[in-house]
């Protein structure tokens, strides 16, 4: 395209439009603020001069380059004003016909070359196209909130639109700092797509008494390294926003995954929108606060819960990474640990990997080389679970095959002294199955650790309806002590984590197998767009293609949708043998070491 986007209109200045609005003027363009409300124009105004003035006090930029700035952004409230703009970027509210109203007007007024640009992440853009005067010069173009802050930007195409015109937007967000994704025209696109299904499984589960919603937050902050928890996600984003999102990908999809969660109907309905009207999932300290105050549902010491067990020892089942992670827990917290393998060699292979962990805190300067002998001094090992007669804990971290664990529990009932506590750390597999391969199932209860045990500070505390109040109580207690964070859960497949976790990696996957999108755009759109530390192909490939299909194959099986049914492309690569970084090919090719 021969014209540069130097004059840019953005119609609607509410929080996503003055962002966008700050984000070109700063990148040197001329640009034209559109609102019907002068309070917002002024509003967005204000925004600008307070942001830049930041800059300035940090010496990111001088008082001359503010100046420059503040200058290149005007205000209109008259749609006519955007004549002169050789790009219209509109984020009016997500309806139809609001959108369709301000394309029409802009038909009119624009210049034929002009590119109109949508701003939605739930509407069809190419409905938006098909009513315009100028279809191939109508895209997507779907920045992520906050529009300075945040990098990703969704160039949405419809089969309407004219390759020049995504070239030049495409071309735009590069010239913005922002790393633009090329994506087709389906509600929600990439990031939305993957990230609100995920939001509307944790609405779900709050509303069906799972979990609260404190525990359900901080497992996913914790368990997965995210910046937010989902409800306290849906109450920034707005729980009317994710409601009008999810309708339109249900409308398209018809997977019961996207079909809002009553309580996002309920929410909207009351006006408990989140953040911007004080009250949605949480409770704030006012109308736009981030600033969540107690209340009805905020979780109070009971003053009369159970007292738990005196824990002085621990056992410990298992030679492999996670076992050993979690013994160096335990004897890190002071606690006298039992370390048992099927053999005093596969024991003592794992004591080394423990004290090669130490050795690198120490090396690190996290540790004292006298902390790591006392902690090396606290663990003894053992070839077989006899050694666990005196144990106040025993924690089982074995295959995750049921009927291993059930016959190890079998083995625990016997050599164990009456009291002990009795915990599994299955991710996936059923906690009362092992506590009734005892005749003790009121002590069995499961503790998840997340891997690496020493550094993830996550345990999903999973009781079943058979297990003690005092052995919950123990455990709690118990992760107090070793500087872990409990979060209570109920025994069904996936607890928390792996319940919210492995449908969106689920669906990651189905986009591909779509061809939607490729495995490097999805990766970027989750770590850009959605804060995520890992996008969610180089999740897999680093859990293991195998261990993600089990996992699948145990949520469909217990909760029999349809749409947690494993994608084929996930089970066609398990079948090849392509089982992510341990085997050299997974989604991608990896070096043998």
């Amino acid at each position: 395209m021969d014209t540069p986007l130097s004059t840019i209109a953005v119609v609607g200045l509410g929080t996503m439009g003055t962002g966008i609005a700050e984000v070109l003027a700063r990148a040197g363009r001329e640009v034209i603020g559109i609102d019907i409300s002068e309070a917002a124009a002024r509003q967005a105004v204000a925004a600008l001069e307070a942001s830049t003035a930041r800059s300035v006090q940090k010496g990111r930029i001088t008082e001359d380059e503010r100046h420059d700035v503040l200058a290149r952004f005007r205000t209109f409230s008259d749609l006519q004003a955007a004549a002169e703009a050789q790009l219209v970027i509109e984020v009016v509210p997500e309806s139809y016909e609001i959108k369709q109203q301000v394309f029409r007007e802009l038909d009119a007024i624009t210049s034929p070359t002009a590119i109109l640009a949508t701003g939605t992440n739930a509407l069809s853009v190419t409905r938006l196209a098909a009513e315009s005067l100028r279809p191939e010069r109508v895209l997507g173009l779907h920045f992520f909130n906050p529009a300075p802050a945040m990098k990703l930007v969704e160039v949405v195409s419809s089969v309407l639109t004219a390759p020049p015109a995504v070239e030049a937007v495409t071309e735009l967000a590069r010239e913005l700092g922002k790393e633009p994704v090329a994506v087709g025209d389906r509600p929600g696109f990439v990031a939305d797509g993957l990230l609100f299904g995920y939001l509307n499984q944790a609405a779900a589960m709050y509303e069906a008494n799972y979990a609260s919603r404190e525990d359900i937050d901080a497992a996913m902050k914790l368990g997965c390294g995210l910046p937010m928890g989902p409800l306290a996600l849906l109450d920034l984003i707005g729980v009317d926003t994710a409601r009008t999102v999810l309708e339109a990908m249900y409308s398209e999809s018809h997977d019961r995954l996207h079909a809002p969660a009553p309580i996002l109907k309920q929410l909207s309905e009351a006006g408990l929108t989140g953040r911007k009207s004080g009250r949605g999932f949480y409770t704030y300290a006012a109308t736009g606060s981030q600033t969540v105050v107690p209340d009805a549902k905020t979780p109070q010491e009971s003053a009369g819960a159970a007292a738990g067990r005196t824990v002085r020892s621990v056992g410990v089942a298992g030679s492999g990474t996670m076992a050993s992670g979690i013994a160096e827990v335990f004897a890190k917290a002071g606690y006298d640990v039992v370390l048992a393998a099927r053999s005093q060699e596969k024991a003592d292979i794992a004591k080394g990997r423990i004290a090669k962990s130490l050795e690198r805190s120490v090396t690190k300067g996290r540790l004292t080389a006298e902390a790591r002998d006392e902690t090396l001094g606290r663990i003894t090992t053992a070839g077989s679970l006899d050694s666990f007669d005196d144990v106040d804990l025993a924690v089982e971290a074995v295959a995750e095959d049921l009927a291993v664990k059930q016959q190890l529990f079998t083995t625990l009932d016997k050599v164990c002294k009456p009291g002990a506590v009795l915990a599994t750390t299955t991710s996936s597999l059923p906690v009362v199955a092992c506590a009734r391969a005892t005749s003790r199932p009121q002590d069995v209860i499961g503790m998840h650790f997340f891997n690496p045990a020493p550094a993830m500070k996550l345990v999903e505390v999973v009781r079943t309806v058979l297990t003690a109040d005092d052995v919950h109580a123990t455990v709690r207690e118990v992760c107090g002590k070793i500087r872990k964070h409990p979060v209570d859960c109920g025994d069904r497949a996936g607890f928390i984590v792996n319940a919210l976790l492995f449908p969106y990696l689920n669906n990651a996957i189905k986009m591909v197998g779509e061809h939607y999108a490729t495995l490097d755009d999805i990766d970027a759109a989750m770590k850009l767009g959605g804060g995520y530390p890992m996008g969610p192909f180089e999740l897999l490939d680093v859990v293991g293609l195998d261990v993600s299909l089990a996992i699948e194959k145990v949520l469909h099986s217990e909760f029999r949708d349809p749409g947690l049914a494993p994608a084929p492309l996930l089970e066609h690569l398990v079948a090849a043998g392509c089982l992510g970084r341990k085997t050299g090919r997974g989604f991608r090719e990896y070096a043998r070491r």
